[in-house]
């Protein structure tokens, strides 16, 4: 039979003084600024057939009405560069649930099915889609004016979340917003899609003006150190050059 001591029977945790506790280096658990609302942002794009490019623009252009009224549209684009036969929309949702609701809304629509939908699925060949938060730092804005150019740009980040590269993130982006070498519309996190992702949406005047903003943004010493503190997290990046179609709300 084992006996055991007295003193064997006391806790198995170490008791660390106030000052040496202090001194240890703190766990930080979380991955991020928190999200203080629910309004997410769902992007979609759409992949159309060469041959029926015109005809499914001309076709959203007569029957978005149908789709509108059942939730929030943000913007609709054609993608000029960095993509062919493709458009980009972005819808807003207060919740998951008013989302869900809308889908179900939409799928006993029988205008919408009819007049839409039967005729534009044909039309497509493939869809895809991301869910979004605009990062706590970021509010959506309309540009100055309308008309011009918008560029999204998407940079997929090394693994690891804000915390590792939120900082940086930022400061990449804030450097060419605050110059005027762009006007930034929003800045955008994935959290359906893939993971680690994240969106600056550009507004510019004109193609040309863009390309003459970047020339003086590379001039730029902070936005040089920036993009230089940023690029050391970024694992690839893509962008989209894109014109607002004659019914989207942000032109």
């Amino acid at each position: 039979m084992l006996k055991f001591r007295s003193s064997s029977l006391r806790s198995a945790a170490v008791l660390v003084s106030p000052a040496a506790a202090a001194a240890q280096p703190r766990v930080r658990l979380s991955t991020g600024p928190q999200q203080k609302h629910t309004t997410f942002y769902e992007f979609r794009t759409y992949s159309i057939r060469p041959d029926q490019n015109a005809a499914f623009l001309k076709l959203t252009n007569e029957k978005i009405h149908l789709r509108t009224a059942h939730s929030e549209l943000i913007g609709y684009w054609t993608v000029e560069y960095g993509g062919l036969n493709k458009v980009f929309h972005i819808w807003k949702y207060d919740s998951y649930a008013q989302r869900a609701a809308v889908r179900a809304a939409l799928a006993q629509d029988p205008s919408w099915i009819s007049e839409y939908i039967s005729k534009a699925m044909p039309m497509l060949t493939s869809q895809d889609n991301e869910v979004t938060y605009l990062v706590p730092w970021s509010h959506l804005q309309k540009p100055p004016q309308e008309g011009g150019v918008y560029e999204l740009v998407s940079f997929q980040m090394h693994p690891g979340g804000p915390a590792v590269w939120g900082n940086a993130f930022q400061a990449a982006v804030t450097t060419h917003d605050a110059p005027g070498y762009g006007k930034l519309v929003g800045a955008f996190s994935s959290e359906f899609g893939l993971l680690n992702r994240v969106h600056a949406l550009w507004w510019f005047e004109s193609a040309d003006q863009r390309a003459e903003v970047r020339h003086k943004a590379h001039t730029d010493a902070r936005v040089v150190a920036a993009v230089r503190n940023s690029v050391i997290h970024l694992d690839s990046q893509e962008n989209k050059l894109m014109f607002p179609c004659s019914f989207s709300p942000l032109k």
